[in-house]
């Protein structure tokens, strides 16, 4: 039976008062990492960061970026795991290529994504921001399934802190400048705007 306006409002709100309340996404596999901490109580959540990750680099589909998240990669199965092998990272949340969404850290909480980062004159972005991060890499281009998911789980963000606007979306790359490059240039903004734009339309 399709959902009337008034139940899919209803249906919208609860999602955001679970989601302000617990933190979790709903739908989201749960692997939950050490690498988090409290916000700064003066904090508010007013920011999305999009990253790209893909271990080893330019592959895709393995254990590894959940592995690294939680502190339990393997060093000593590719050379590059040598070089990340003393960093302690997360994110709140990683979207596979295939869609699928995998959560480490509460949204309520601080997920150490960012680094030094600056953003409309504030610092240290990780005090106030939600990372997610989508399997890939800059130059390889994303998944429809990625876009979907992401499309999807920004509205539940952007509903639960409505702080958060499409000009509150940004790329680790804006936020750290000259030091990260991600999600890179095969990111599709528009492609993103547009989708927010047509799920907040259907909503009205």
């Amino acid at each position: 039976m399709p959902q009337t306006p008034h139940s899919a409002f209803t249906l919208a709100a609860k999602t955001a008062a679970t989601l302000r309340a617990n933190g979790r996404i709903d739908g989201a596999l749960w692997r939950p990492s050490p690498n988090f901490g409290a916000r700064p109580a003066t904090s508010q959540v007013s920011l999305i960061v999009v990253h790209c990750i893909s271990l080893p680099p330019g592959q895709f589909g393995g254990p590894e970026i959940e592995d690294f998240f939680c502190n339990r990669l393997d060093i000593k199965a590719h050379p590059y795991f040598q070089t990340i092998a003393t960093m302690t990272v997360s994110a709140h949340l990683l979207i596979r290529r295939d869609g699928t969404l995998i959560q480490f850290v509460s949204l309520l909480d601080r997920a150490w994504h960012a680094g030094r980062s600056r953003f409309c004159d504030q610092d240290e972005c990780n005090d106030f921001s939600i990372g997610i991060e989508l399997e890939g890499s800059d130059d390889v281009p994303y998944t429809e399934d990625q876009y979907q998911a992401l499309s999807a789980v920004c509205h539940q963000i952007m509903a639960t802190w409505p702080e958060i606007g499409v000009d509150e979306i940004t790329g680790h790359s804006d936020i750290a400048p000259g030091r990260k490059t991600d999600p890179g240039p095969a990111f599709d903004w528009s492609r993103l705007h547009q989708s927010l734009a047509k799920s907040t339309k259907d909503r009205l």
